[in-house]
């Protein structure tokens, strides 16, 4: 299997203080495909609780290295973007989680790249921050408080789908059908149209304003062929049983066809 582009990607905490915030980051990094994380001077953490917050995570687990400083964990890598809610100088490149992918990703043919992440009670120091490449930012409403995991999750989500990388496949349906062929849906709204007549729905609109009003409601939805069928006899369904209520009236007044068409 071909490696995916996404192994290049390091994310890296600068001392992180909650061990449940490295669970979480551990969990987002699984699920958006990355495997590496680095840990600058972080708190005790126990390995089991870890994967107790990020199940079946242990191959990213595994992998977590630690370092006693920023530079250390960033020695390798060709390009680093680093999140933080702080406006910064005009000479580092500003940009959004999403606009930070296509520069990340071309770097990232060419070596490792990081996504770096500050503390839980004050973000990123200016001197960590200096070490960035560009900053990263992510556009919220005034209150622009995330959670450390939450950030991560935003950053490797971007990357996951730019990078074409999303390899979950959800699974067809079941019970899939073809979809109509133009007789079949011409037969089903020449049914509704009975149907919506023989109930006089018809009686003050105008037909044809209501048939094309339906035309174009079924051809927004695209249904398949059982789709269609369930319409189309719902609405035979609905001219059986005003037949049959219709009869037992006859019935009921001791009347036949016979005696309706005379009259």
């Amino acid at each position: 299997m071909t490696e995916s582009i996404l192994s290049a990607v390091k994310v890296v905490l600068y001392e992180p203080q909650d061990p449940v915030n490295i669970g979480a980051v551990v969990r987002a990094m699984k699920n958006m495909g990355a495997n590496d994380l680095r840990l600058v001077r972080p708190c005790r953490y126990d390995l089991t609780r870890i994967e107790q917050i990020a199940h079946d995570t242990r191959d990213v687990v595994e992998r977590i290295k630690h370092y006693e400083t920023l530079d250390e964990a960033l020695a390798d890598c060709v390009r680093v973007a680093a999140f933080t809610g702080r406006r910064r100088a005009a000479r580092w490149a500003l940009h959004t989680p999403r606009s930070m992918t296509e520069e990340l990703l071309e770097a990232a043919e060419h070596g490792p790249v990081a996504l770096l992440f500050g503390r839980e009670d004050h973000g990123l120091p200016s001197e960590a921050a200096d070490r960035a490449h560009m900053i990263v930012t992510i556009p919220t409403t005034e209150h622009f408080s995330l959670n450390l995991a939450q950030a991560a999750l935003l950053g490797l989500y971007e990357l996951h789908i730019a990078a074409g990388d999303a390899t979950r496949r959800l699974k067809k349906p079941r019970k899939s059908a073809p979809p109509p062929s133009a007789d079949e849906i011409e037969r089903t709204f020449v049914d509704v149209q009975t149907a919506l007549g023989s109930i006089a729905y018809f009686k003050t609109r105008n037909p044809e304003l209501i048939m094309r009003s339906i035309r174009s409601l079924v051809f927004r939805a695209t249904p398949d062929a059982r789709e269609l069928t369930m319409l189309r006899t719902a609405a035979i369904e609905v001219m059986r049983t005003l037949e049959r209520e219709r009869k037992g009236l006859l019935k009921q007044l001791g009347l036949t066809e016979a005696d309706v068409d005379a009259r």
